[in-house]
């Protein structure tokens, strides 16, 4: 979709948007290709064992179609949700086309998430089935009574409880399925993110934000696709950044996505990953920069033959680039955006020099500003809000069950991110600060209201304030502050216990790495945590 151009003023003016009245995400990305290249290779799954699996286009079609016939033999219709609860594999790829061409919503989550996460999730959203593996099943299994609308849940590793076997109930569906006929804007997955207050927020999407995407993520990697390309991230399909920014763009360009999920992550072996399967595209947050960029003497251990580099969440320095000129051979391009309007902002080395602090410029057909508190596009350099003009076709099209929560997120014709930011008197976009209380954490968004919920439902706690500590190697960890019940006595061995709570309810990366007791916690004459106080007190301890 983005037009080739020496310039980054020569491609803006050409750029056009090309939006269809009737648009399938499922149809797009897997049978468009099966029915003119079938043979084309789509996913390389590296197992853990290290034995790739290739699956072709034609492939995804039939097994998607099984699928899709499969949800509808157990009930499932257009419109109806239906989450994915596994890690990065040909089932999760499946599994979202399949849903895409039934018509139904898909519902990705996390498989670090416990069960008071899912629970909440798989509640507000009203989803109807589960497609998951046997450790989902064993995480559903105390909370699915508590579920009504809950009735399926398909297993990909056999038959566990009550649970569908994936694998033989496929070999009974047919490959023959018409998709559902889907306009652009009828809704198509709800990708759930975490807010400064309360349970997070469940964004609706409608099946245009895979073209909404695609100029943000040919940006940002040169001009994708090119011959040759071949595409990996280590971020989780569960989240915006592997879904739509690798996934599906990728597969819709007909690309091959190498798929792999790590034990245990570490530099040397992404490093060996893309040497050994020729990666030439990869996404890497700037927690598995972090990582990689640890490992000495990279450049010289493995022979890489990148095309693009691409990182997004928290803005790149000077001597991050330069270590990544010399590791990867190119200019690491870096994006911004968000869940409810994700790949707006892009640096791009084939058009313009990267700027260490910078986000890069708006991508071609999103417009970017910074604005004041009433609308009004602030001058160059002023701090503001950033903020996207309205309607945009990567935008969501409101928050599931909150209708509130929509309307606040707009002021006139502009989506508010919450970030704050300057502009330069040439465009390009800095990224200051969030104007809320989310931590950034190892490229995880966490909310602290969450967190602060969970801690509260432990039997010692009586308040719980939580805030991001700053941290060299996570860029922030989730510290929280507890005041106990009158009967419980702080000590280390509830401090463990109460990391331990938050790490099998909730999830392995929202858990507090450091906790400390308070007497009392700061708060406003209507009994909100001033967070803010407790951020000074966090950085204070540095």
């Amino acid at each position: 979709m983005l037009p080739d151009g020496a310039t980054y003023d020569e491609v803006l003016k050409r750029f056009r948007w090309d939006i269809p009245e009737r648009y399938n995400i499922g149809v797009d990305v897997s049978d468009k290709w099966a029915d003119a290249e079938p043979d084309r290779v789509a996913l390389e799954w590296v197992l853990p064992s290290g034995v790739v699996s290739r699956y072709s286009f034609a492939d995804l079609k039939g097994l998607s179609n099984r699928l899709a016939n499969l949800l509808r033999a157990n009930g499932v219709e257009r419109g109806d949700r239906v989450a994915i609860l596994l890690p990065q594999s040909l089932h999760t790829a499946v599994g979202h086309i399949a849903i895409y061409k039934l018509g139904a919503i898909a519902v990705p989550l996390f498989t670090l998430f416990g069960p008071d996460a899912l629970h909440y999730r798989l509640a507000d959203s009203g989803t109807r089935a589960v497609v998951t593996d046997a450790e989902g099943v064993e995480k559903l299994k105390d909370i699915r009574s508590t579920l009504p609308d809950l009735r399926t849940i398909i297993c990909t590793d056999g038959a566990h409880g009550d649970a569908i076997d994936l694998q033989a109930a496929l070999t009974q569906q047919s490959e023959a399925f018409e998709p559902v006929v889907t306009r652009a804007d009828d809704p198509a997955l709800i990708i759930y993110t975490s807010g400064t207050t309360g349970q997070p927020k469940g964004a609706l999407h409608a099946h245009r934000v895979l073209l909404g995407h695609l100029p943000g993520v040919e940006m940002s990697h040169g001009f994708f696709p090119r011959a040759g390309d071949k595409i990996w991230t280590p971020a989780d399909w569960a989240w915006i950044g592997g879904l739509i920014d690798v996934l599906l763009p990728a597969l819709h360009h007909g690309v091959t996505v190498v798929t792999h999920r790590f034990l245990k992550f570490t530099g040397e072996a992404a490093f060996e990953l893309m040497e050994r399967h020729g990666v030439r595209n990869a996404f890497l947050p700037p927690s598995a920069l972090k990582v990689m960029r640890a490992v000495p003497d990279a450049e010289a251990r493995w022979r890489l033959d990148m095309r693009s580099v691409a990182s997004g969440g928290e803005t790149l320095g000077a001597e991050l680039l330069d270590w990544g000129r010399r590791v990867f051979g190119v200019s690491i391009n870096e994006f911004y955006g968000q869940t409810e309007c994700n790949m707006i902002v892009s640096s791009c080395a084939a058009l313009m020099d990267a700027r260490p602090g910078w986000m890069g410029r708006a991508v071609p057909g999103h417009d970017v500003e910074i604005i004041d508190a009433d609308g009004t596009i602030a001058p160059a350099g002023e701090l503001g809000s950033i903020a996207v003009r309205w309607p945009d076709p990567v935008g969501f099209l409101r928050y599931w069950n909150n209708e509130e929560a929509t309307a606040q997120k707009f002021v006139g014709d502009w989506l508010i991110t919450g970030d704050l930011g300057r502009r330069s008197a040439d465009g390009w976009l800095q990224f200051v600060g969030r104007d809320d209380d989310i931590i950034t954490s190892a490229g995880y968004r966490i909310g602290p209201g969450e967190v602060e919920d969970c801690l509260l439902g432990h039997p010692a706690v009586q308040a719980a304030g939580v805030v991001g500590k700053p941290d060299s190697e996570r860029t922030e960890i989730v510290k929280a502050y507890v005041v106990l019940k009158p009967d419980a006595t702080p000590s280390d061995a509830l401090a463990e216990a109460l990391r331990d709570h938050v790490r099998t309810r909730l999830a392995a990366h929202e858990y507090p790495r450091e906790v400390a007791f308070l007497d009392a916690l700061p708060l406003t004459t209507t009994g909100k945590v001033i967070r803010r106080v407790l951020r000074e007190r966090a950085r204070a301890e540095l």
